[in-house]
């Protein structure tokens, strides 16, 4: 009887270790590393492609005016601030030159000073001309001695020669009357276009110097966005075209606009280009400059070609290639890609033809032996 039970007991056993193993190898072979791979499939498509380039930018007013005094001076009056908008010819400030009023009274007694001199030397310039002719008409008849003539002329060269000099002291004066005027003149910081003031870099009583920007003003209807592309896919980023702007304080509230200019300066570093892009209308609200934005551009349709996700593209020893099923095995095949857009799609120039099947996701690497097995999607959604 004992060894019935003990045969009984150790049959036991082993069905137990079966059913281990069998349990262990259904693991391996249903979601082990031993498992089938699942794999989602698609089809190459035969279609024009509508290539774009994205970039963030900023916003700038196309035309800024920084108004600055032409002199050194105290800013006595500042007459607006950042948010004002003025008209042209408004006067924004004066600047107060030190003693430049009692420097034009006594430059306007030096003029006067000089005119006097001026008009003493062409008097005593006609006197002694009429002398000089006088004596000179005289030597013929030996009237006159001819030392005497010769300083009358003497006398009428001088003569010349200081009303000249009166001429050019008073010319002299003159200018430098004009200039210091034109200073006073200069006194008052005018708007040379209408606009907004977007920044005040002195406050009244502060010291200004000569060329110091005191005011900077904008038009508010001419702003544009300044973009940055990747350098690798702006060979056809040409003017004029069109563009969707997305501005950060207005994300639900997308903007056409286009390209209005390109700049030639690149950026070596970050590999980028950049250009100008004008907003088709202006936006309601004004954004504030230096906002950032989003910006794509629209790029030329592409000639009909085969295209495929660039999910689907993957880079197997230092080849790029997708993997194709043969009689239930993957198959490498590499490809070579032409331009992208911005939705994934790339073009097949070589490799690959259109309505061929490619792995498009697999639920792990794959290899040239590798179980597989068709499914719709890789994860269940809800």
């Amino acid at each position: 009887m004992s060894e019935l039970f003990k045969q009984k007991k150790l049959l036991a056993v082993f069905a137990t270790i079966a059913l281990l193993a069998a349990a262990f190898i259904w693991v391996l072979l249903s979601s082990g590393p031993l498992a089938k791979i699942k794999i989602v499939m698609t089809q190459v498509q035969e279609q024009r492609l509508q290539p774009a380039l994205f970039g963030i930018g900023t916003v700038e007013a196309r035309y800024t005016y920084r108004i600055a005094s032409n002199t050194v001076g105290r800013a006595a009056t500042l007459n607006v601030d950042v948010g004002d908008r003025v008209a042209a010819g408004d006067i924004l400030g004066i600047i107060d030159v030190v003693d430049l009023d009692d420097k034009i009274n006594a430059q306007a007694a030096l003029v006067e000073r000089n005119k006097a001199q001026l008009s003493e030397a062409q008097t005593r310039l006609d006197y002694t001309g009429k002398q000089a002719q006088r004596y000179r008409k005289l030597l013929p008849s030996r009237s006159v001695s001819e030392e005497l003539d010769a300083s009358k002329q003497h006398e009428w060269a001088l003569a010349r020669s200081q009303a000249s000099s009166a001429s050019s002291e008073l010319a002299r004066a003159q200018a430098e009357l004009l200039a210091l005027q034109a200073v006073r003149a200069d006194r008052y910081l005018r708007a040379p276009v209408a606009g907004l003031i977007i920044a005040r870099h002195i406050d009244p009583g502060a010291t200004v110097l000569a060329g110091q920007t005191v005011f900077e003003l904008i038009d508010p209807l001419q702003l544009w966005v300044d973009v940055r592309f990747d350098q690798a896919g702006s060979m056809l980023l040409a003017q004029q075209q069109p563009a969707q702007i997305i501005l950060r304080s207005q994300e639900l509230q997308p903007h056409s606009g286009h390209v209005a200019r390109l700049e030639w300066l690149a950026d070596a570093v970050t590999e980028e280009r950049r250009a100008k892009v004008m907003f088709s209308q202006q936006p309601q609200p004004t954004p504030s400059i230096g906002e950032l934005a989003e910006v794509t551009v629209q790029l030329p349709q592409l000639a009909s070609s085969p295209v495929l996700s660039n999910a689907a593209i993957l880079r197997q020893d230092g080849q790029l290639g997708v993997w194709l099923i043969d009689d239930q095995q993957p198959v490498f095949q590499p490809v070579s890609l032409g331009r992208s857009d911005l939705d994934g799609n790339v073009q097949i120039l070589s490799g690959l033809s259109a309505g061929q099947q490619v792995v498009l996701y697999s639920s792990k690497a794959l290899t040239a032996n590798s179980r597989i097995k068709y499914v719709e999607q890789l994860v269940d959604t809800p």
